[in-house]
């Protein structure tokens, strides 16, 4: 009798466990893009009427730094850029707000470390997002390859990063923020992107550390790179 009672249990345990982990890795993701998606559209929304894909332009100039607009800091849970990572597939369109706590990376992907720079200026522009739950908004850091392009969108316009390298790290290295990234003290002179999530995939013992440069701005009514066009022409169709 006893037995059969410590079976039930195990079998009503493993059970919820399972919920437990669907939950998780399902439904934490359901409720996380649809939150994704509104910040997108309001994003949109607040852009007005500017163009956004009639003359897309293939090889856009590499800006000299004058030219480069900077937005100012943003309060805390504001939502103030697009990321598109064609890598990641041509649907890959996700908000990136002011702050990394719980609350902006359990609901609206990928947060920026406010105490890094914003897009576009010397020195690094960080940003942290989860990898298997909550959106997954990071789940294929891994498959980034040098050479691709990640283009982050605001209220100025486009600007075009190029991925470098990745890097392995252990939670404490806090060093990968510096303006320029393991180099504390160091005077940056290039505009570095840094993408930071949780590693293994299934894990959290380390962190995974992709980094960008920065190749070229593009202004919002010159309308956006070639690559993007089509994506970004229908999410900003999809939010009028």
């Amino acid at each position: 009798m006893a037995a059969q009672v410590i079976g039930e249990l195990l079998i009503t345990a493993g059970v919820i466990l399972l919920l437990f982990v669907a939950w998780q890795l399902w439904w934490t993701n359901v409720q996380s893009n649809a939150i994704q998606d509104q910040a997108v559209e309001e994003f949109f929304a607040d852009l007005g009427e500017a163009p956004v894909a009639d003359d897309p332009v293939d090889e856009p100039p590499t800006s000299s730094p004058d030219q480069v607009p900077v937005l100012e800091a943003k309060a805390a849970g504001e939502t103030f850029a697009v990321i598109y990572i064609p890598r990641f597939g041509d649907s890959y369109t996700r908000p990136v707000t002011s702050g990394v706590t719980t609350a902006v990376l359990d609901n609206l992907g990928l947060g920026h470390y406010p105490e890094t720079g914003m897009p576009g200026a010397v020195g690094n522009f960080a940003l942290a997002g989860h990898r298997q739950t909550n959106g997954a908004v990071l789940d294929n850091i891994h498959t980034l390859v040098p050479g691709d392009r990640i283009y982050v969108q605001t209220q100025d316009g486009y600007y075009s990063y190029v991925y470098r390298n990745t890097q392995i790290v252990l939670p404490d290295r806090t060093d990968v923020l510096a303006p320029v990234p393991t180099q504390p003290g160091v005077e940056p002179e290039e505009r570095i992107l840094t993408l930071t999530s949780c590693n293994p995939r299934f894990g959290a013992q380390e962190r995974i550390i992709a980094y960008a440069v920065m190749e070229s701005f593009q202004s919002l009514e010159d309308g956006p790179p070639e690559e993007i066009a089509a994506q970004v022409a229908e999410v900003a169709e999809g939010a009028a």
